[in-house]
């Protein structure tokens, strides 16, 4: 009976009804969209790290930080130290890389240079990789200005076989392949051979990284523990460790979107108890009429509850279906800049979506809910 009565009421303002569903609808619609950053990020950065085939990362600090540090600081020696101590370690082999990163005015501009050694079968490092075009690099490529492109960094940049890619005004770069991966940082990079991007830039003594491989990837952290106890200097990285660092990070950012988005949650809720407030005064000798009959002044306060969260609801489901659309005008966006998916909407984000919702109406229509439980019978009457 309750839900039937706070169906009616709704239903007989269906102007004001509807403004205020779309106050909601707006407000949980930019708290899908802000969250599904996070919830998206974080499937992109799995898939990303996950298709990096080297066991281990050996380089200065955090891998995060040092990745595109306008100098490279890690001495290219120290590759050919942990090869002369491979059985210690039970490394099967290490590759030193180097990256670049060609900053220009616009996203398509910006192009990532990763240098591998040209004798290095780089879909060892990828997995999943695949030649879509033309040929992949090999001992003969040793100090020569070719490269490879991540299918992702062609398409954004424009780039087919033959073109030459510009580093800067010393070095340029033919483009004899364009190459695809299952996941992994080569989607959206340009690979050179490493002599050719330390030659290049003018850094031949040194790189951003070393890739391990093991002997036996299940001895993963004896394998880090024992490297970090011989170079005490160095940091050495696991997936894993790249994963916790992108999960710390994004649950950071997780925190500050919510707090953009309690402000759009504030207003919808601001909106729902004045919308109540309004239906609770007109109301108020329809109150007195269910009161004289004999209803409990609790019916009344769970009445107005009940059409408050009804209220809430009803602008929950919009706002999904809303934020539905603004999530895939992110990844439109971001999938044409980036090559990548950066939102993403999950059971547990809907989930959080309606129980917010909830939240809100049961919030916003205390007092209204209250106000109208407390109208005395004979001044409910006596309303005109």
């Amino acid at each position: 009976m309750v839900l039937r009565l706070a169906a009616a009421a709704l239903i007989r303002r269906p102007l004001r009804t509807f403004l205020t569903a779309l106050g909601i609808a707006v407000a949980v619609a930019s708290t899908v969209v802000f969250l599904s950053l996070g919830e998206g990020l974080r499937q992109a950065f799995r898939t990303e790290l996950g298709g990096i085939g080297p066991d281990l990362q050996v380089g200065y600090g955090d891998f995060s930080e040092s990745a595109f540090n306008a100098v490279p600081e890690l001495p290219i020696e120290l590759a050919d130290a942990l090869a002369a101590d491979a059985a210690r370690f039970g490394i099967e082999r290490v590759v030193p890389m180097l990256l670049y990163l060609r900053s220009g005015l616009t996203p398509t501009s910006a192009v990532v240079f990763q240098g591998l050694p040209a004798d290095v079968d780089v879909s060892g490092i990828y997995s999943g990789l695949t030649i879509v075009e033309g040929r992949g690099l090999d001992a003969s490529d040793a100090g020569a200005a070719v490269a490879i492109a991540g299918e992702q960094a062609a398409a954004r940049a424009g780039l087919v076989l033959g073109d030459v890619l510009r580093l800067n005004p010393r070095a340029s770069f033919e483009i004899v392949g364009i190459v695809r991966a299952s996941g992994g940082l080569i989607d959206n990079t340009v690979v050179v051979p490493l002599g050719a991007l330390q030659r290049a830039i003018d850094i031949e003594d040194r790189v951003t990284t070393l890739l391990v491989d093991l002997i036996d990837p299940e001895r993963i952290d004896e394998a880090a523990e024992a490297i970090r106890a011989a170079y005490p200097d160095l940091s050495v990285q696991t997936q894993s460790d790249l994963l916790s660092v992108v999960e710390r990070g994004l649950a950071i950012s997780d925190v500050v979107r919510l707090g953009i988005s309690a402000i759009a949650l504030i207003v919808g809720a601001i909106a729902v108890a004045n919308t109540m407030l309004m239906s609770v005064f007109e109301r108020t000798r329809e109150f007195g009429v269910v009161r004289a009959v004999g209803a409990r002044p609790r019916f009344l306060f769970g009445l107005v509850l009940v059409e408050a969260v009804a209220l809430s609801l009803v602008g929950a489901a919009f706002g999904v279906v809303l934020g539905q659309a603004g999530v895939w005008a992110v990844n439109a966006v971001a999938d044409d800049l980036i090559g990548l998916a950066v939102a993403a909407i999950t059971p547990r984000l809907v989930g959080f979506a309606v129980a917010v919702a909830t939240v809100m109406g049961l919030t916003a229509g205390l007092l209204p809910a209250a106000r109208a439980a407390r109208i005395p019978i004979a001044v409910a009457l006596a309303r005109e």
